[in-house]
């Protein structure tokens, strides 16, 4: 059987438009030191990838040599964001130079405007409102939901504010929080829970994400990996901009 294909977007930014999204993104994904990764960006702050690629740029973990990244930029220095190669020919040959590279894995960035709209009516609930702070109450005092402890949010700080939450009769439906968070951008993590997929929660979610205060004044974005062709409908939906492919490596 063959891997998905990931869906065709429907819009695309521009080229060199897509060349500087892609840059706060990935300034909005890790934290940067020097212009390299030290991690991904709070409020995970794991220990970030070997090589991250997007926008005819590559990004390397602080303990890479800097003779060895001179070497890899001049590898990549003449790709393109948005290229339709997958993967582009330079990440193989930077694959062979790197010690304890993984598998690369993909993924699509799409611009998510402030005030998304989308159709339907499901009942949301805004972090920070009177709504959330009661839910966040019976979580500390009967515990995670079940479908949300499946999803390994094991205790309330794991929904990681600002979030906005789809509830159908009292339980979360979906839930689109702040995945990573920087200075000038917001990264979208969106779930929804295995008993209510396919109804267009998640878009209903995402929806309200991009409508909270905490975030009036950040680029945000949706991203999701090439697999995960579920998702990349939800950005179809939503009708949002593809900006760019990107590459991660982890170490082996």
């Amino acid at each position: 059987m063959s891997d998905p294909q990931p869906t065709a977007p429907q819009r695309a930014v521009m080229p060199a438009h897509a060349r500087r999204l892609l840059e706060l993104e990935t300034e909005t994904r890790f934290t940067l030191k020097d212009g390299r990764i030290a991690s991904e960006a709070p409020p995970d702050n794991a220990p970030g990838p070997l090589l991250y690629m997007a926008g005819g740029r590559i990004w390397v973990d602080e303990t890479v040599a800097p003779q060895l990244l001179d070497q890899l930029n001049r590898l990549t220095r003449d790709e393109t964001p948005g290229s339709e190669t997958l993967p582009p020919p330079s990440l193989n040959r930077c694959l062979a130079l790197l010690p304890r590279a993984g598998t690369p894995s993909g993924g699509l960035s799409y611009l998510l405007p402030q005030g998304t709209q989308t159709p339907g009516a499901a009942r949301t609930i805004a972090s920070g409102s009177a709504e959330a702070e009661n839910l966040e109450a019976r979580f500390e005092r009967d515990g995670m939901p079940s479908g949300l402890l499946d999803l390994n949010f094991r205790q309330v700080a794991d929904l990681w504010p600002p979030y906005c939450l789809v509830v159908e009769d009292g339980d979360v439906a979906a839930l689109a929080f702040t995945a990573r968070r920087g200075s000038r951008g917001a990264e979208l993590g969106l779930v929804t829970l295995p008993a209510f997929r396919g109804r267009g929660l998640a878009g209903q979610a995402v929806a309200g994400w991009s409508v909270l205060p905490e975030l009036r004044e950040l680029t945000l974005f949706y991203s999701t990996a090439m697999t995960n062709l579920a998702s990349q409908r939800v950005a179809a939906k939503l009708g949002l901009s593809f900006i760019g492919r990107t590459w991660e490596v982890a170490r082996a």
